[in-house]
């Protein structure tokens, strides 16, 4: 005699959902707190840039903010694979990536595609496109590693290549970034602090000419915490810029004596 079917659940090996939520940064109404890294709230991480990352490029650079670290290849001037009519300005082609291993999550990363567009839009104004007519020069942006506030750390890096293989510039251009937290603006931004902002915003800017380039706003925001966070990022933008500036003056002598 066949004996009855077992009417009890079958168990399961399926894990649960990890159900622990991450403590906050700070408090509401605590406007004493301490950044991660120990950092005030208006001060950027030390900027680290070398020139001549990459042989095989016309040019190239590697910067590195805390955790963030990118490198970025440029190629050209050369003839454009894409079949077009004569024209007096050249082309910019950008491409930005991430490497798998780049977030604290495997091949979690941002919108390469998005990013890609506005790198070249915050380039575009910044290149003296009439240098090459019919041509195209490459900008190939990798992240080797995602710490916060790493598009722009890709602009910077992006605009000191594109000096390092003698492409035409009106002014080397500097990104940086500012995080709304709470009652606070917080700048230069690590990953822990963007992902509990109100609200981003970026300017690329030309130091020299203080002309922005591109400016991207995330969030909610006052118009009075748009200009002070403004004025926060065009002064650091002008100090980075110095620092950029020092590092193809340091590579100068070293290309001229190979």
């Amino acid at each position: 005699m066949a004996g009855k079917a077992s009417t009890t659940t079958p168990s399961t090996y399926s894990p649960s959902p990890n159900q622990r939520k991450r403590p906050p940064l700070f408090k509401d109404g605590d406007l004493d707190w301490v950044r991660p890294d120990g950092r005030g709230f208006h001060q950027c991480r030390p900027a680290f840039f070398r020139t001549g990352a990459v042989n095989a490029a016309a040019g190239s650079a590697y910067a590195e903010f805390g955790n963030t670290k990118v490198i970025v290849s440029v190629f050209g001037p050369r003839e454009s694979k894409k079949a077009m009519m004569y024209s007096d300005m050249g082309r910019l082609n950008c491409n930005v990536s991430y490497t798998t291993f780049a977030g604290a999550v495997r091949g979690q990363v941002s919108d390469q595609k998005e990013y890609s567009s506005m790198l070249q839009k915050a380039l575009e104004g910044a290149i003296r496109l009439e240098t090459f007519p019919k041509t195209t020069v490459d900008v190939f942006a990798l992240v080797l590693e995602s710490g916060g506030s790493d598009f722009p750390v890709v602009i910077s890096c992006a605009s000191l290549a594109l000096a390092d293989a003698g492409i035409m510039l009106y002014d080397l251009v500097a990104a940086v970034s500012v995080s709304c937290l709470g009652p606070n603006l917080v700048i230069d931004p690590i990953s822990e602090e963007e992902s509990y902002q109100d609200g981003g915003l970026v300017i690329t800017c030309m130091p020299s000419r203080y002309e922005v380039t591109q400016l991207t706003i995330t969030g909610e925001w006052s118009s009075a915490r748009i200009n002070e966070a403004m004025q926060l990022c065009l002064d650091a933008c002008s100090k980075l810029g110095k620092v950029m500036r020092s590092c193809l003056k340091e590579a100068a002598p070293a290309s001229e004596e190979t």
